[in-house]
């Protein structure tokens, strides 16, 4: 974590970068999660990517921010889907699979009850078929695939 000037929490380094923190308690945190998996399973992309942001902007734990990031890239991509943008769709689903890359293996991937590895799984599969046709712009949104347990 970084503080500013004023010794406010106020940035966390993320990826290299310096990203926005603003500390959410964990049960808002999770209320947060669920129901962004809700909108996102329920098909509306945009409102799971509003969900999502405040959970991301309230940990400083990294693994948790890749993964709500990684998941607010994933929605975020089929926006660009119902926009009929494939552009958009490939460049946020590789966004997303990088962060959910980073979350796989780690204590926010295990408490989330997602199966991380499989979805960056589903999203190389979307990926492949956009490059086979870049003008695929269908919104076949991944599952969420949950870990048993």
């Amino acid at each position: 974590m970084i503080r500013d000037a004023t010794g406010s929490r106020g940035t966390v380094l993320q990826g290299g970068r310096q990203k926005a923190y603003r500390p959410l308690p964990a049960d808002e945190r999770r209320r947060a999660f669920e129901a962004g998996l809700a909108a996102y399973e329920r098909g509306d992309f945009f409102e799971a990517h509003e969900i999502l942001e405040p959970a991301w902007m309230g940990t400083d734990d990294i693994a948790e921010r890749d993964l709500y990031q990684g998941l607010i890239k994933l929605a975020a991509a089929y926006v660009h889907g119902v926009r009929g943008n494939p552009a958009g769709i490939a460049r946020n689903l590789v966004g997303a699979r990088e962060r959910l890359a980073a979350a796989v293996g780690t204590g926010a991937e295990a408490s989330s009850g997602v199966d991380v590895a499989a979805l960056v799984a589903s999203i190389d599969d979307r990926l492949a078929r956009l490059a086979a046709d870049p003008s695929d712009g269908s919104v076949e949104a991944p599952a969420l695939p949950r870990r048993a347990g």
